[in-house]
């Protein structure tokens, strides 16, 4: 298969993985809180009294800076610049997946004498003759089906147009060029991750650094060090940025243990960072992550003659990390009580469990679908089809998750031993569980909130009301239509439960998030307050139907919202 072709699949598999399954989402989670960052930046006159723009976190990355930058050269809105970038940065990650799960293939499908080994065919007769490339396609396609990671609260293919969103999937793609030892390529790639997450880019570029400098006879020293020098400049650019957004609101603080007041306030709104808490981590947890470990290891010592050093280091070095990230979180965190910790989220690196666990298996799958092994590749495949479909097989009497599961591993099976020279039988297969699993078993990955009337809502609040008022959701309780209003109406909300999120970042904004909270009541509605509201600044008041005042006539009225001035 040629370079071109291997491009236009990976793009088709990110376009497939955004319109149809993993999906993506927008205002659900996070973007909730990045959208008005990202207006308040771009034009300071909107949002002034909005205090998650007050007080952005956005200094240690540059993904305000690229969104803004795109934004002024195409004219496009903020979710059009950000849907771009997620559908090119998950292009670039399933390359990464495929440029790994080539160096396996080239090994189970070994070379016949050909010159090029990408179109190697298998000498032995007792081997299925399929081409590496689309195996490798095969696997990277498995992969890209996603999973949630429980307790972290993170995704293998995130929804969102994040910075872990875009981090993630450069972060794979340099460590398949890594693999393939095009190191400056892959310098540049991670460099590219840094700046948009840190967090997210840091175990991968530990294991890059040891291997750009690992001693080889044929390179000088300089040679080898040169291939940092994208991550220096990607270093010394976040360096540049952050001192420049120094001004733009609160500092975060990391070399500085938590109070007691700030722990509670992080203990209650962002439990998912504290392992200590059994309602976020609960027991049977640690032994799903153990077990999902031990398949990892299982797999591993299936292909451990197929896989390279440099390739072990990523599908070993990274889980371990992300298993031990877990004693080191309740260690830093839960007894040390350091402020970094609930800012770097160390325990997402769980992830990599989750992620190479289904690699692994797929390309052990595809190891014994080789090898006319078939009950060996079904078990496999069953496995690495596992994670996407595991939301619904948690459910009681559901048992289309079981049979979608050991449908598509069978089919997969067959695809290879039946597709032999047929690359596209081989690769259509590997799409059928696209369509699947949300057709089939069911699985819904995030509920879809925005209603025409939230609509109607924003867009009056947008055209009708003045760019510095705020409104107040006094009866949404801990629902997302605060957030939702907030970054489309490009209007203030005093306090919603989403907005509360960045307690982990800012100990001020933590401070004030909580005094707003308490002020409202918990966004327990009751007429009474109304004139508490008025004295805090709070301009307009949405409520729902049930909630209308008595003696008074809403300036905007719709099927789910009442709108009210307050004097």
């Amino acid at each position: 298969m040629k370079p071109l072709t291997i491009a236009g699949a990976c793009l088709a598999l990110s376009l497939l993985t955004y319109f149809q399954f993993p999906g993506h989402s927008w205002l659900q989670q996070d973007s909730q809180i990045y959208a008005p960052i990202l207006e308040h930046l771009r034009d300071p006159s909107v949002l002034r009294n909005e205090i998650l723009a007050e007080q952005p976190h956005v200094a240690y990355t540059l993904y305000d800076e690229t969104a803004r930058a795109l934004r002024a050269v195409t004219g496009l809105d903020f979710r059009d610049v950000l849907a771009c970038e997620q559908i090119v940065a998950r292009a670039f990650g399933i390359w990464g997946l495929y440029l790994m799960a080539l160096a396996i293939c080239l090994q189970v499908c070994p070379r016949a004498g050909q010159a090029d080994p990408q179109t190697a065919w298998a000498p032995d007769p007792q081997m299925t003759r399929v081409p590496p490339a689309p195996l490798a396609l095969f696997i990277a396609a498995i992969c890209s089906l996603g999973a949630v990671v429980a307790g972290a609260s993170v995704l293998t293919f995130e929804y969102e147009p994040t910075p872990r969103a875009f981090a993630l999937p450069l972060a794979l793609c340099a460590a398949g060029l890594t693999v393939h030892r095009r190191y400056l390529a892959a310098g540049i790639a991670l460099a590219a991750a840094f700046l948009y997450h840190p967090p997210t880019a840091l175990p991968f570029l530990a294991i890059y650094c040891a291997l750009a400098l690992w001693p080889a006879k044929s390179e000088s020293v300089r040679h080898r060090i040169w291939r940092l020098a994208p991550l220096a400049g990607a270093a010394l650019i976040l360096a540049i940025a952050a001192r420049a957004q120094a001004g733009g609101g609160e500092a975060q603080t990391f070399f500085v243990r938590l109070t007691p007041d700030l722990e509670r306030l992080q203990r209650m709104r962002a439990s998912y960072n504290w392992i200590s808490d059994a309602h976020a981590w609960p027991p049977a947890l640690f032994a799903h992550y153990a077990i999902l470990f031990g398949i990892l290891l299982a797999a591993f010592m299936r292909l451990r003659r197929e896989i390279g050093f440099e390739l072990r280091l990523f599908l070993l070095g990274l889980p371990i990390v992300g298993m031990l990230s877990l004693p080191l979180s309740w260690l830093l965190l839960d007894q040390w009580r350091w402020a970094l910790i609930p800012q770097f989220q160390p325990m997402r690196c769980i992830l990599f469990v989750t992620l190479f666990a289904q690699f692994l298996t797929a390309a052990a799958g595809v190891r014994a679908a080789v090898r006319r092994q078939p009950f060996e590749a079904v078990a496999w495949f069953a496995l690495a089809y596992l994670p996407p479909v595991q939301p619904v097989m948690t459910q009681p009497y559901t048992f289309q998750g079981a049979a979608v599961v050991l449908a598509l591993a069978l089919v997969a099976w067959l695809a290879i031993r039946l597709g032999a020279g047929r690359e596209p039988a081989t690769l259509l297969v590997g799409l059928a569980a696209f369509f699947a699993i949300p057709g089939i078993a069911g699985v819904v990955n995030y509920p879809h909130l925005r209603t025409p009337e939230l609509d109607q809502l924003s867009i009056w609040a947008r055209s009708s009301t003045p760019k510095d008022a705020v409104f107040q959701f006094a009866d949404a309780g801990k629902g997302l239509d605060p957030g939702i209003f907030r970054a489309q109406a490009v209007r203030a909300v005093y306090v919603d439960w989403k907005g509360g999120g960045q307690v982990n970042y800012l100990s001020g904004f933590a401070e004030q998030w909580w005094f707003r909270w308490q002020q409202t009541n918990q966004n327990r509605f009751k007429p009474r307050d109304l004139p508490k509201y008025a004295a805090l600044g709070i301009r307009y008041v949405v409520l729902q139907p049930k909630n209308r005042l008595k003696g008074r006539t809403p300036v905007f009225e719709s099927a789910k919202y009442l709108a009210y001035t307050l004097p």
